[in-house]
């Protein structure tokens, strides 16, 4: 049919075929049942397998469909190994803009920091410290993991969303837009929602997948990070965004085949 992306087509037709198998199918059969050129069908499951759609086995190169293909991925990277990624190009955005800086991840739907580095001037800590639980809905960091998980926004929501300081969202309305926002621009930015006295900016960390598994961000003085109106000064989100970038590509992103 006009209009209709080919590569989409064969790859839900790959998942199909795996749903309809109890044992795993080896890229032979897959090929030759969907009437493909082995490289063809080589590269759908390379990319299914590393979104975590599809399955391999260890011993031998047969494939089966993942137990929960378009479930939340977020817990397949271990934290240690987040951190290990991230660390050196968390530290260069610290030299870069001599400002506190963070990078947090979802475990458990909760927000923890699983790296820090302190300012200068120490302005921003010790709210935002290595193996913290921060509150999603009150800091930069937070609401980009919401941002890109709408479940786990919903749920928060339904639980109520806690008052920090009297600029801290707790209307869920407001928290929707707000994420709908963090999305469309790629970044967010908080200005005393957790403390009165600090401001939050930070950007998305995704996998090889597109997923994000993590954020990268920085915090200090509210008149450091942003200008009038809270919107964040241009070069620190530029180094901010880089940063993510960089990071992002550490875990993967942007090489599937």
């Amino acid at each position: 049919m006009p209009g209709l992306i080919q590569s989409v087509e064969r790859a839900t037709a790959v998942l199909h075929l795996l749903a309809t198998r109890s044992e795993p199918v080896g890229l032979t059969e897959i090929a030759s049942t969907l009437g493909l050129a082995k490289t063809t069908a080589h590269g759908l499951v390379r990319t299914l397998v590393a979104v975590g759609a599809v399955e391999q086995t260890s011993d031998t190169a047969e494939y089966w469909l993942a137990d929960d293909p378009f479930g939340a991925r977020k817990n397949r990277w271990d934290l240690n190994e987040v951190r290990a990624r991230a660390m050196n190009w968390t530290d260069a955005l610290a030299a870069r803009t001599a400002m506190a800086t963070q990078i947090s991840v979802l475990q458990d739907k909760q927000v923890r920091i699983v790296h820090d580095v302190l300012s200068a001037s120490g302005v921003g800590l010790p709210l935002l410290r290595t193996g913290q639980i921060v509150p999603a809905h009150a800091t930069a960091l937070g609401r980009i993991h919401l941002a890109f998980d709408v479940r786990l926004a919903r749920e928060l929501v339904a639980g109520g969303l806690d008052r920090c300081t009297h600029r801290t969202i707790t209307d869920g309305a407001e928290l929707a837009h707000e994420l709908a926002e963090v999305r469309d621009r790629g970044w967010a930015c908080g200005c005393g929602d957790l403390d009165p006295e600090v401001a939050t900016i930070a950007a998305p960390v995704r996998d090889q997948g597109g997923v994000v598994v993590a954020a990268v961000g920085v915090s200090g003085a509210i008149d450091e990070l942003c200008g009038r109106g809270g919107v964040p000064r241009a070069p620190l989100l530029d180094n901010i965004i880089g940063s993510a970038r960089s990071i992002s590509r550490a875990m993967g992103h942007g090489q599937l085949p």
